[in-house]
């Protein structure tokens, strides 16, 4: 078995988000991402709870127009259909969970 460092499964890239999916089954996903200073991730919704774990820098996280400001080593659950949207206050990276019901 393999061991690996989350924080290096993405690198930044200037100003795009990056995306690596490590985990794909019947119950879910994990994706992690690296997100540029200033990079966006629209509003949206999801068919699944999800959980955002943050590794490296900060972010605004938008929950049902509510506002969260996390920082590395925080997280937050987004609930199945609440819309939601991301906004890197810095160069930032998170662990995205999605769990299927």
């Amino acid at each position: 078995m393999d061991i690996f460092n989350l924080e290096n499964l993405v690198n930044y890239q200037g100003g795009v988000i990056v995306s690596r999916e490590i985990l794909k089954n019947s119950g879910g996903a994990i994706t992690v991402f690296a997100f540029g200073a200033g990079q966006k991730l629209s509003e949206h919704t999801a068919p699944f709870d999800a959980l955002a774990y943050v590794i490296d820098g900060e972010a605004e996280i938008i929950v049902s127009g509510e506002s969260h400001k996390l920082k590395r080593g925080d997280y937050i659950i987004m609930p199945s259909s609440e819309p939601h949207s991301v906004n890197a206050l810095s160069n930032f990276k998170m662990v995205l969970v999605m769990l299927k019901k």
